[in-house]
């Protein structure tokens, strides 16, 4: 390797983001912790509005840039609540300090009351950057060029992942597959490595450097597997690393998010550590709480919509204005869901006639112009004023606010994949509604519904929940 190393390096720091996201995101969190402080304590009468606002502007700013949300690695990357809350927190406790320090009470509990605005100024900018990057990538900008390396199998597994979604930042645009099976991806191959034996362990690296170089790759993936693993992975990385490359190693693990993840080494060994899904302890009953609390606002605050929908469902056609159905819950148990009536009196009798019509795959059934859909209920179905009724059932705890999508009576039918998501409740929204509804396939359905159960945690729904205003005002997918 040491022949390689006065080979010309280039600066490869692509990242494809405009120059405005850094800028732009200082700005706004500035300026929404800073103006909303200054009215307060100004209207309030206290002294130095400009002083506090700006010294709560400026630790604004420094906890977001101590925590590395203005890298160009995390700039439009993130739209989680989870981060934005705690480092929201973390000013909290600073500010807390220094009035303890200064002993000048007054004006810093109205700064810490006019601090909550900053949360959704901060928000709203990330998601707007957000949706502003994704565009871009979907454009195939702002992405990072990537080398990939594995056996034929693993290979294919990681590429045409990838390359299904837009989401992320890489594309592949060569590969070099390990042993004598031909990939089956849309990626280029640009040279094919060995399989291992005990007199050549390693020695691949200079075909590596010389695609990636070739290439210009920003980086080298590796799937990993039997034949690159141990030693042989390791004088990679070397050689990699030489030629100013980062290395990335995918495990095969798929839909387990950071948090559960950690890393450790004994003895010399490499261990990937990935903690069990929530299923008991103080977050699930702080779920429940909330659950039941916020379901029985809701009907208080609700009331006059569950009224004003009655009387129209009622006076729009005829038949009852609630439609039960026996639906599947946690653990298999069964319960009846209710929902506003947004079908003519015999919708189940004329599903028969529209078997031929169905739009959807799997086990669901879904027309987008059904004729089953009363007028009223079509308007009820845009906005998902249907819904509401369900949450009677998460007040009886069959349901929960956040969930999986609760499931049809058909059981049988289910493989112990789709079973999988009967170990939570089901929810009255979930990612399967913040993330088109109808407009999903059946495997995508499920996809979203094994992501929440596998990775749930009570920053993802109030994640969700946040998420579900806009969904239902866009109405993407509601028919």
């Amino acid at each position: 390797m040491q022949s390689d190393r006065g080979a010309p390096r280039t600066k490869r720091k692509r990242h494809g983001k405009p120059a405005w996201y850094l800028p732009t995101a200082s700005a706004v969190d500035a300026a929404g912790a800073a103006v909303p402080v200054y009215t307060v304590i100004r209207l309030a009468g206290e002294a130095q509005a400009v002083w506090y606002a700006a010294v709560v502007a400026l630790a604004w700013v420094l906890v977001r840039a101590s925590r590395r949300r203005y890298t160009w690695r995390n700039l439009g990357e993130s739209g989680k609540a989870a981060p934005l809350l705690r480092d929201w927190l973390i000013l909290l406790g600073l500010l807390t300090v220094v009035r303890a320090a200064t002993g000048d009470d007054s004006p810093f509990r109205l700064a810490l009351a006019g601090l909550v605005v900053c949360l959704p100024a901060t928000a709203l900018c990330q998601g707007l950057t957000r949706r502003h990057l994704l565009a871009r990538r979907r454009a195939g900008r702002a992405v990072r060029r990537a080398l990939v390396i594995g056996e034929a199998v693993a290979l294919d597994g990681l590429v045409n992942h990838l390359a299904r979604r837009t989401d992320h930042e890489f594309v592949v645009v060569g590969v070099c597959p390990i042993g004598d099976d031909a990939p089956n991806c849309v990626a280029p191959v640009m040279t094919r490595l060995e399989k291992p034996t005990p007199e050549h362990p390693s020695g691949d690296y200079r075909p590596v450097l010389e695609a990636a170089r070739r290439l210009e790759v920003d980086l080298v993936f590796v799937a990993s597997g039997p034949s690159m693993a141990g030693e042989r992975l390791r004088r990679l990385s070397w050689a990699v690393h030489e030629d100013g490359r980062p290395l990335v190693v995918v495990p095969g693990l798929t839909e387990v998010v950071q948090r559960r993840l950690s890393v450790s080494s004994v003895a010399g060994l490499t261990m990937l550590h990935v903690a069990p899904p929530v299923r008991r302890g103080a977050a699930l009953l702080l779920k429940a709480v909330a659950d039941r609390v916020g379901a029985a606002l809701l009907l208080v605050l609700l009331a006059p919509v569950f009224v004003a929908v009655a009387i129209t469902v009622r006076l729009d056609s005829p038949g009852t204005i609630l439609h039960r159905q026996i639906r599947v819950g946690r653990d298999g148990r069964h319960f009846r869901l209710a929902k506003f009536r947004t079908m003519v009196a015999n919708a189940e009798q004329l599903r028969h006639e529209l078997t031929g019509s169905n739009e959807q795959d799997g086990l669901m059934f879904k027309i987008r112009r059904d004729p089953r859909i009363t007028r009223v209920g079509r308007v009820l179905r845009r906005f998902s004023l249907d819904e509401l009724p369900q949450l009677f059932n998460v007040l009886q705890g069959h349901m929960s606010l956040v969930g999986p999508r609760p499931l049809p009576n058909s059981v049988a039918e289910y493989n112990d994949v789709e079973l999988r998501r009967l170990s939570v409740k089901p929810g009255l929204t979930g990612l399967w509604q913040v993330s088109g509804r109808s407009d999903l396939s059946w495997d995508e359905t499920v996809a979203l519904d094994l992501h929440y159960v596998d990775n749930w945690s009570p920053s993802v729904d109030f994640g969700i929940l946040c998420r579900t205003l806009r969904a239902v005002v866009e109405g993407s997918g509601a028919y």
